[in-house]
């Protein structure tokens, strides 16, 4: 299949003014500012006027097997569909699991992601659960990620969380340790994804780690980083050494705690976080509860969507008055670059065909996953 976007205001996610892109089979073969189509070759042609082209979002934590269960059977969440995916011009997750590595498993996420591939889409994964030890595939994560293609990394591991399983430094040290080597073996990024919960001081555990090892603080990628407060002050000093994830689902149903993402990301920025150090992740089809803080039982729950993602995006615009291309590459080429997720992120010759063309609300007029338009 040979398609070619003409005339699009293409975000790389850089600005790069009005081009026409070429895809062939499932790559991006020519981004120029006219490419002519030879007579006799079949070419769907994308009239693209006006509108945005730009990279398939990047989600790079969602529970792709569902989350949750935190009150019992009846709150386990749905696993991920690809429609969800389309709604929100995502077309690459990462998926994990989370409080629940007891009746969920990592094979059942390893399966998820082959499935996902094997629909048209982009998948990774991180071995472990919030436990430590972590559950793992082979019965050691350091395998995981060294042997299967699929693992990138562990997570997401919980700390300063009353479900963690409040691992000590050596511990955590040592996870990460593991997890750095085997993604040196494997060629992964080899990242910790670590679930940030509700404790003051709450990135402790990390400071520990780097302070007491030869591990650097971009080892780590610390998620939930807007879901107080307190947290997110700390988040304008951390971010400045390591990477900020910002969780877009859970606003707005927690607007009384929560920082909203769109805002969060104007902040980081004006308090000198670099811009590459800022991911925003949905945290979809895992579950968002809410605990009485004097007896801890669970109060509330809900479920994020993907879609999120280009919601807040939106808002940075919008409201937050980010330039669009500022705002775009929290969720395309910093997810891309920093879990090394090759082709991916960028509009580019040579990239995988992963695009979404947008109007000028920014709403979702089509989108294409490896060459082949979905929804």
């Amino acid at each position: 299949m040979i398609t070619l976007f003409r005339n699009a205001l293409v975000f790389a996610p850089q600005a790069e003014g009005k081009k026409d892109v070429l895809v062939a089979g499932k790559t991006i073969i020519a981004v120029k500012d006219v490419i002519p189509v030879p007579e006799g070759l079949q070419v769907e042609v994308v009239d693209c006027e006006g509108m945005k082209l730009v990279p398939g979002l990047v989600d790079a934590h969602v529970h792709i097997t569902g989350g949750g269960g935190e009150g019992g059977p009846g709150t386990r969440m749905p696993e991920l569909e690809i429609p969800m995916m389309i709604a929100g011009g995502v077309t690459t997750v990462v998926g994990c699991l989370g409080t629940d590595g007891i009746t969920r498993n990592v094979d059942s996420v390893l399966m998820k992601v082959k499935s996902l591939r094997a629909n048209g889409m982009s998948a990774w994964m991180y071995t472990g659960a919030y436990q430590v030890p972590p559950p793992s595939i082979t019965g050691d994560i350091k395998r995981d990620i060294a042997l299967f293609e699929e693992v990138i990394g562990l997570g997401e591991i919980a700390v300063s969380d009353h479900r963690s399983s409040v691992p000590a430094t050596e511990e955590l040290a040592r996870l990460a340790a593991h997890t750095r080597v085997a993604g040196m073996i494997g060629g992964k990024a080899g990242i910790v994804n670590v679930h940030m919960g509700d404790a003051t001081d709450p990135f402790r555990p990390i400071h520990h780690v780097v302070a007491n090892s030869e591990l650097g603080y971009k080892q780590f990628v610390p998620t939930h980083c807007n879901r107080n407060a307190y947290i997110f002050e700390d988040a304008k000093e951390y971010g400045k050494k390591g990477y900020v994830d910002i969780t877009t689902s859970s606003w707005p149903y927690y607007t009384d705690e929560e920082i909203k993402p769109s805002t969060a990301l104007r902040l980081l920025l004006e308090n000198g976080v670099p811009l590459k150090h800022i991911t925003f992740t949905s945290d979809s089809c895992g579950s968002l509860p809410g605990f009485d803080p004097e007896t801890g039982k669970l109060v509330k729950i809900e479920m994020g969507l993907p879609s999120s993602i280009l919601r807040e995006i939106k808002d940075a615009v919008n409201e937050e008055n980010l330039p669009f291309e500022i705002a775009l590459q929290v969720a395309t080429s910093n997810p891309a670059d920093i879990l090394q997720l090759s082709g991916k992120g960028y509009v580019k010759e040579g990239c995988d065909a992963d695009l979404v063309v947008l109007d000028n609300e920014y709403n979702i007029v089509r989108v294409m996953a490896n060459g082949k338009f979905v929804g």
